[in-house]
């Protein structure tokens, strides 16, 4: 999916969990849940149910941009903060740190400072806004 042919309207249409794992499926991204499981209402279980289509096609972005392997590890199951722009609406996913994506983010994109928590703040171009927390990249989408 191009992100450029996503119209603004479509971009915030939510998608079902099993429509955004084939999107990541296919476009060689891999989706894993330590609870082994898909319920948004569960903090344990990974979700993608009502995800926004814009999130999907920019981490199917990052994937492309940085060559790297990507495994989505946070979506919209509860256990987030809250917010407009929140794991819960669709905006934000996890994935997991590795040597390539670590890299890719640190040299692709400005340092914007550190996030009250202590993770380290990068910005791209788009505005897409990543912080490196302890264990996992927690990326928020516009």
């Amino acid at each position: 999916m191009d992100l450029k042919r996503v119209k603004t309207r479509q971009a915030a249409v939510r998608i079902s969990h099993t429509t955004a794992v084939g999107r990541l499926r296919n476009a060689g991204l891999r989706w894993k849940s330590t609870g082994g499981c898909a319920n948004r209402r569960l903090r344990y279980c990974t979700s993608l149910d009502s995800v926004r289509t814009a999130t999907i096609a920019k981490i199917i972005e990052l994937k492309r941009d940085s060559g790297c392997k990507i495994m989505v590890t946070g979506g919209t199951e509860a256990g987030h903060m809250p917010g407009r722009y929140s794991h819960e609406h669709g905006y934000k996913l996890d994935i997991s740190l590795s040597p390539c994506v670590d890299r890719h983010i640190a040299t692709s994109h400005t340092r914007v400072g550190t996030r009250s928590d202590g993770s380290p703040l990068y910005r791209s171009s788009d505005g897409t806004v990543f912080a490196k927390e302890s264990d996992h990249w927690d990326i928020l989408f516009r």
